[in-house]
């Protein structure tokens, strides 16, 4: 079990969360349930309590997995779980998506069912739309805090400006306060320290980082002198994940696995310590495939990135620039690295 000294806030809450959060995107696609339970049962127990997940990972079946797990283990209480709406759920009509207050409230009531629990710890915007009042998305979550269905909310993959609007809303309207936001972070994309890491600083939002390996380029999984190694399935689904993968991410990726091996360490493991311990950051995303996947990750959890590691790697990637756009997703972010 993790010594209590590893544990850090989540933002402005008085709950503590482990510097590793366990994601569940692969449960239930590609990962079965018997070995997504073996997963979470084995994170539980190593001290991992933060379970992030999603309604529309793997239409709904990685809740549904989630809720059959903690039914089953009885450790709903020993974790802070971590959900989101936004992405339709199935095939449904035009407003069975977004953030109007019709879909906030049916996504959460759906998601509690699917996760058999009465609450929700942290209810998490997976977009925020730019094109519609904050208001209407402040307001319902605030009315889902008040009811007691969820107890805290935040957001995913914002622009710093929405973050501060949220903050001097719930100042000035009395809405309940957001406290997280989750947003991609690795070694090949830094943008987020210029404007957003410093505006969740300033609103004391919690940082939980998603995609730490980069797809697997910080892992050595790519060569850009090889061009048969970027002809894995992800890559083959194209549109955003191809358009992270490219020759000069994967070739500079090369230079931090050649720096991992000279440190004798894995590249899967310096990828995860440098965004868990990077100024900021509340906990790094990440979601195993397989139970040894997670047992090769645990001993990070009270590890350090050491200060001459992380001095080679600004060498690589300088502070606040990118080679890869992981924020292709974000419909506020315009344009294309050249």
């Amino acid at each position: 079990m993790l010594d209590h000294q590893y544990y850090r806030p989540l933002g402005r809450t008085g709950l503590r969360v482990s510097p590793l959060c366990l994601g569940t995107d692969n449960f239930s696609n590609p990962t079965p349930e018997a070995e997504a339970f073996r997963i979470l049962d084995r994170a539980i127990a190593s001290g991992i309590n933060l379970i992030d997940t999603a309604n529309s990972y793997a239409d709904g079946g990685s809740e549904r997995i989630i809720g059959r797990a903690l039914r089953e283990n009885g450790r709903r209480e020993d974790i802070i779980l971590a959900t989101k709406c936004y992405y339709p759920t199935g095939k449904k009509g035009i407003n069975d998506r977004g953030a109007s207050r019709k879909h906030i409230i049916r996504a959460c009531e759906d998601s509690l069912q699917r996760l058999q629990t009465d609450y929700i710890d942290l209810y998490q915007m997976h977009r925020l739309p730019t094109d519609m009042p904050l208001e209407e998305i402040m307001g319902t979550l605030t009315d889902l805090v008040r009811q007691g269905k969820i107890r805290y909310f935040g957001f995913t993959t914002s622009p710093a400006w929405k973050l501060a609007e949220s903050h001097l809303l719930s100042q000035f309207k009395h809405y309940a306060y957001a406290v997280s936001e989750q947003l991609p972070y690795n070694l090949l994309d830094r943008r987020c320290e210029n404007e957003i890491l410093p505006a969740c600083r300033w609103a004391g939002l919690a940082v939980l980082a998603w995609s730490p390996l980069a797809m697997g380029m910080l892992t050595g999984r790519y060569d850009h002198r090889r061009p048969e190694t970027f002809n894995t399935p992800r890559n083959q689904r194209g549109g955003i994940y191809a358009e992270r993968i490219t020759e000069k991410a994967v070739a500079t990726a090369q230079r931090f696995v050649d720096l991992a091996r000279e440190a004798d360490l894995s590249p899967v493991h310096l990828a995860i310590l440098w965004v868990k311990d990077q100024p900021g950051i509340t906990a790094a995303l990440c979601g195993p495939r397989t139970l040894s996947q997670l047992e090769d990750l645990l001993p990070l959890l009270s590890q350090r990135l050491p200060a001459d590691l992380r001095a080679a790697c600004d060498e690589i990637v300088p502070p606040g620039s990118a080679v890869a756009n992981f924020l292709n997703t974000a419909p506020w972010m315009k344009g294309q690295l050249l």
